[in-house]
């Protein structure tokens, strides 16, 4: 495992960092305590420090878990959770239960520390954008939080990239703990984080981590066995012959699908992207660090690129056009080193 500072920060981070959304039995989905405890440990053994997980996974067994696990040694490991959605056992008319108001933010936050055992949060995502809360309202409650010393680094989840920017432009303008980290989905069926919010957090020196590496199984290729229910709708015809060629393509290179497709997502060049692993058994976590044992071709990350076409639309590809480029830039276009 090698590291990476985590965006502006100086924080060194793994490379791959661990999704703890499966520790706990309560979403009758996930692994048991004992499964998760060899996951946590294998990854450690990889050299991973990184954890992620959020107030409500697991009705918050999960931070429990994390909790007890790192307890022996705190200081090492870089935990990562977030705050703004309710547990489903929480009053579902309380309107003040979830959200990103600087209310909910204290009241979940006091929450999670106790639920980790700690005093500080590494990193604090704000999970998702609500739509009701301001920007300033947020940055400045994140902010005092990290003057309390209870969060040390700030970062958003599932937030436009221009609430985003934002966020940040408030931060430097009144001195206030930055946005150093975003969280996104993103596959080889899901490209859309290259439309807007790769392309931002290039400019504002944010990394990208990044769930749904598998498309839900379906870049394993899984779901062409009858057998295996279809529980995600991204098991279409189109995903699916997309992870017939994930496959055919882990054969022809003697590695597995996830591999394949995990180390797809970790090559790419338009964002500094940490991929977060998620699994319920101890051996998938283990095939799925096999994607520290190589790296696919130039050829082959474009051969996999290819398989999903997409398309940035207005500005980017307006902006792009050859004919635009050329009214911008006369003949020099081509002979510009972009170093940004």
């Amino acid at each position: 495992m090698k590291y990476k500072l985590l965006g502006r920060s100086g924080l060194r981070v793994a490379e791959l960092s661990l999704g703890t959304m499966t520790f706990g039995e309560d979403w009758e989905w996930g692994a048991s305590k004992e499964e998760s405890r060899r996951i946590f440990d294998a990854y450690c053994d990889a050299g991973g420090n990184f954890i992620d997980t959020a107030c409500n996974y697991t009705e918050g067994t999960s931070e429990k878990y994390v909790g007890e696990f790192v307890s022996s040694d705190r200081d090492y490991f870089v935990i990562a959770t977030k705050f703004t959605l309710r547990a489903r056992g929480e009053n579902q008319m309380d309107p003040n239960a979830g959200g990103n108001s600087r209310k909910n933010l204290i009241r979940s936050v006091e929450a999670s520390l106790k639920r980790l055992n700690t005093e500080y949060i590494d990193l604090l995502y704000l999970h998702m954008w609500d739509y009701t809360t301001s920007v300033g309202e947020v940055m400045r409650a994140l902010d005092d939080l990290v003057r309390d010393g209870k969060v040390n680094y700030i970062g958003f989840s599932d937030t436009p990239a221009y609430i985003v920017s934002k966020a940040n432009m408030l931060a430097d303008l009144q001195s206030l703990s930055p946005v150093v980290a975003i969280q996104v989905p993103y596959n080889l069926m899901r490209r859309d984080p290259e439309r807007e919010l790769f392309p931002m957090s290039r400019e504002e020196d944010v990394a990208v981590t990044v769930w749904g590496l598998l498309g839900g199984g379906v870049l394993t290729g899984k779901y062409r066995d009858a057998d295996v229910e279809k529980r995600y709708e991204s098991a279409s015809e189109e995903g699916m012959k997309i992870g017939d060629k994930i496959v055919e393509i882990a054969s022809q290179i003697g590695h597995s699908p996830p591999q394949v497709a995990i180390n797809w997502v970790r090559q790419q060049e338009n964002a500094q992207i940490i991929p977060i692993l998620g699994v319920r058994t101890v051996e998938q976590l283990k095939d799925n660090l096999g994607v520290l044992d190589f790296e696919l071709s130039e050829d082959q990350i474009k051969e996999i690129s290819d398989l999903s076409e997409f398309k940035a639309g207005f500005p980017w590809s307006f902006l792009h056009d050859e004919y635009v480029l050329e009214l911008i830039h006369g003949k020099t276009y081509s002979n510009i080193y972009f170093h940004r």
